[in-house]
């Protein structure tokens, strides 16, 4: 059976796709379900940069998870390489749009779209939700790095309203637990297991598996 493919993608720069990439993989692997495998498809290399400092931090005790680097062109045929012998596959594109990302955004079951909670980041997300809609992706939107109380204005929900994909109900929130645990090459549900970051990042999870499932 052939794994499912969640692609993270968004035009907007400073989004926190890798964030997020690196957050679902973990907690989908610290499950025991099945492999689980990432795929850095970002020049940039910030998940392989992270990937590398897992390996450093647990040795021979294995980092869990499988690790493979692709062109944007190249990244549909190892997705679907690496979903063979995996139970998910999470794909860190660059933040660029059309050509870089479209292989990327047609092989996956799910995209996922992180934006900061502003009418602007929502506005920057509208070629990658394009692309979605004309490749027949299923799309959703996550709100990452949320301020504290932050609250969604009347300008906000409109935004979202007219771009006809679901928001998650989750919402990830701007604590510096999250770039802490990746300095160290591991994720909050390592380092904090108790605190509210892992929560954040269990609900988010759950709400992808549900979407995955639909």
């Amino acid at each position: 059976m052939t794994g499912k493919i969640i692609t993270i993608a968004q035009q907007k720069g400073g989004s926190g796709k890798t964030t997020i990439a690196a957050h679902l993989a973990v907690s989908l692997m610290l499950r025991g379900a099945y492999p689980v495998a990432i795929l850095d498809v970002d020049p940039q290399g910030s998940l392989g940069s992270w990937f590398e400092v897992r390996e450093a931090a647990f040795g021979d005790q294995g980092t869990g998870l499988s690790f493979r680097t692709s062109s944007g062109w190249g990244a549909r045929r190892e997705a679907r390489s690496m979903a063979r012998d995996h139970g998910i596959v999470i794909l860190d594109t660059p933040p660029k749009t059309d050509s870089d990302v479209r292989p990327s955004i047609e092989v996956a079951d799910l995209v996922l779209v992180p934006i900061q909670p502003t009418p602007v980041d929502l506005w920057a997300t509208e070629q990658t939700l394009t692309i979605a809609d004309r490749e027949g992706t299923p799309a959703m939107l996550v709100f990452n790095r949320v301020p504290p109380r932050a609250a969604l204005t009347a300008e906000m929900q409109a935004a979202i309203a007219e771009s006809r994909f679901p928001l998650a109900e989750a919402r990830v929130g701007n604590r510096t637990a999250f770039a802490s645990s990746m300095g160290l090459g591991k994720t909050v549900v390592e380092t904090e297991p108790s605190g509210k970051a892992s929560a954040e990042t269990d609900a988010l999870l759950a709400e992808v598996l549900r979407s995955l499932e639909r």
